[in-house]
C-alpha cells in the first residue's frame, strides 16, 4: 500500500505543475487581447502640406469629401487593428473615430478643414505589440494649404486694369466762347465807332466835348480857355501900368 501511494503522488505532481502553468498563462493571453494605446510616429504639429519627408502627399483618401484635407493613418503589420482613434485639429477641434477601413480596420481616414494643423493624435488598438503607428500619407484639398491661395493669380496682368481713357480729348470739352476774350463784340455798342444821332462822323466840337473831366466836373478845354483869358488880362493890365508909369 505505501508503494501505491508513492506512485500515485509521483504521477500527480507533474499534472498539478501543468495546471499551474496553464493557469498562469491564461491572464497573459487575456491581456494580449485588451486594447492598448500607441503613439504616432511622425512629429507634431503638422499640416497636410508639411514638407518634411515623413508623410507623402497623394490623392487617394476614401471617404474624405472634396474641399477637405485627408489624412490616412495605418497600423504596421497584420496583427493589430484600430479600436479608437482620437485626433485634434486647429481649427476644427477634436474628432473621435470608431469606424475604420477600407480595406480593413488597420486603416483609418480622417478629414479636416483645408490647411488645418494636426496638433494631437492617439490610437487605441488591439492585437500585436505595437509601440507606434504611422501617418501613411495626406490628401491636401485642391488649391489649399498654408501660404497657398485657393485661386492662383493670373501670370499676366490684365491688359486693361481699369477703364482706359479716351485716346483723344473731346473736341469740345465745354461750350466755346462766341469770340476771343477781351475783343469787343462787333454787335456791342462798345465796338461801334462813336457817331452822332444821324450816324455821321463826330465833329471837332463833339470831340472837344468828349475830353476827360477834372475832379470838379469842369471840362479841361473850358479851364484852359479861362486860364488863357486870365493871362491875356494880366498882360494887358501890366502893359497899361508900364505905359502910365512912363507918362509920369
Amino acid at each position: 500500500m505505501p508503494i501505491l501511494r508513492t506512485r500515485w503522488a509521483a504521477a500527480a505532481l507533474p499534472a498539478a505543475a501543468s495546471l499551474l502553468l496553464v493557469a498562469g498563462a491564461a491572464p497573459a493571453l487575456a491581456t494580449g487581447s485588451d486594447p492598448y494605446t500607441v503613439e504616432l510616429r511622425q512629429p507634431l504639429p503638422r499640416t497636410a502640406t508639411t514638407q518634411d519627408g515623413a508623410a507623402p502627399q497623394e490623392d487617394n483618401c476614401p471617404g474624405v469629401p472634396d474641399g477637405k484635407d485627408g489624412w490616412h493613418f495605418v497600423l504596421p503589420g497584420n496583427e493589430s487593428v484600430f479600436v479608437k482613434l482620437t485626433v485634434t485639429f486647429e481649427p476644427g477641434g477634436q474628432q473621435v473615430l470608431t469606424s475604420f477601413g477600407p480595406p480593413s480596420d488597420k486603416h483609418a481616414y480622417v478629414a479636416s478643414e483645408p490647411g488645418a494643423t494636426l496638433t494631437a493624435v492617439t490610437a487605441e488598438v488591439k492585437g500585436g505589440d505595437l509601440k507606434k503607428f504611422n501617418l501613411s500619407h495626406t490628401c491636401p484639398a485642391q488649391g489649399s494649404g498654408p501660404g497657398e491661395p485657393s485661386d492662383k493669380p493670373s501670370d499676366k496682368p490684365s491688359d486693361k486694369p481699369g477703364e482706359e481713357p479716351s485716346g483723344k480729348p473731346s473736341d469740345k470739352p465745354g461750350e466755346e466762347p462766341s469770340s476771343t476774350p477781351g475783343a469787343p463784340d462787333a454787335s456791342s455798342p462798345a465796338a461801334s465807332a462813336p457817331a452822332g444821332s444821324d450816324g455821321s462822323a463826330p465833329s471837332a466840337d463833339d470831340a472837344a466835348g468828349d475830353l476827360a473831366e477834372t475832379g470838379n466836373g469842369a471840362p479841361i478845354g473850358a479851364l484852359a480857355a479861362a486860364a488863357a483869358a486870365l493871362v491875356a488880362t494880366g498882360g494887358y493890365l501890366l502893359a497899361r501900368r508900364r505905359t502910365a508909369g512912363r507918362q509920369h
